[in-house]
């Protein structure tokens, strides 16, 4: 019995090894009958070289002033406040200005506060988000904290 699995597989095998021979054309195949000739080309026009470019620092793409970040640093706790939980953020879009926390434990927007796990508070706009947490350039910056690293915070809000 084995062996004649065997051989059937094997037949199989050989039969589809057929599809693959570059005689000519195999009948059944249509098709045009001359070959057409391939349209011309359109030159590919670079605009830059790559690694050219120069990039925007993150200060170059934080619009909040010095004055706004010490306010949102130096905001105290609102009665009220629960905890929300804590969560890992990420960077979010630099293109988005001020303060604000993006997470999927924030049912609607508000105002609110993180506190950093080295005890920095900040207060910030809590956004509803899904996926990962976001956290924007300006709050990274005025609790300073690397770009690169992913904090853990607790989040405070109504």
């Amino acid at each position: 019995m084995r062996q004649l699995a065997m051989i059937f597989a094997c037949s199989l095998t050989l039969a589809g090894c057929a599809l693959f021979q570059a005689e000519g054309p195999r009948s059944g195949v249509t098709g045009p009958a001359e070959t057409e000739a391939a349209p011309e080309a359109v030159p590919v026009v670079a605009s830059t070289v790559l690694g050219t470019t120069r990039a925007a620092s993150p200060e170059a793409l934080d619009k909040t002033t010095a004055e706004q970040k010490a306010a949102a640093l130096s905001a105290p706790a609102t009665g009220g406040e629960r905890d929300l939980g804590r969560v890992v953020v990420a960077l979010g879009s630099p293109a988005e200005q001020g303060f604000w926390l993006s997470a999927p434990l924030v049912k609607a927007k508000a105002q609110g506060r993180i506190v950093t796990a080295a005890g920095k508070s900040l207060a910030v706009e809590l956004r509803p988000g899904t996926g990962g947490a976001l956290l924007s350039l300006a709050a990274f910056q005025a609790l300073g904290l690397s770009l690169t690293e992913l904090p853990q915070v607790t989040v405070y809000g109504p």
